[in-house]
């Protein structure tokens, strides 16, 4: 029993080393693919910005609207008071 346990417990040690073997003396990045992929970060951080500016004036139009229509709700109310005076006067 102890025997069969040692042997399943070795082959599974010997088993993780060969794969990280394998797996460590795999892959590694090319000069090509660093250059492309820092080219890639630094169109992520481009569009990440057109995006943040986009947001910003998007705001800002959003603001700009909401002063117009507290604008227009106030010309909405004058025009109403002073066309119950006119009718006043009109009487």
């Amino acid at each position: 029993m102890k025997l069969s346990k040692s042997i399943r417990y070795i082959t599974v040690i010997v088993a993780f080393g060969l794969a990280t073997a394998v797996l460590s003396g795999c892959g590694g990045v090319s000069d090509a693919q660093m250059a492309e992929l820092n080219n890639l970060r630094s169109e992520v951080n481009s569009l990440q910005a057109q995006s943040d500016a986009l947001k910003q004036q998007r705001a800002d139009l959003e603001k700009m609207i909401a002063e117009k229509n507290a604008k227009l709700e106030e010309c909405k109310k004058m025009k109403a008071e002073t066309k119950a005076n006119l009718e006043k006067i009109a009487r």
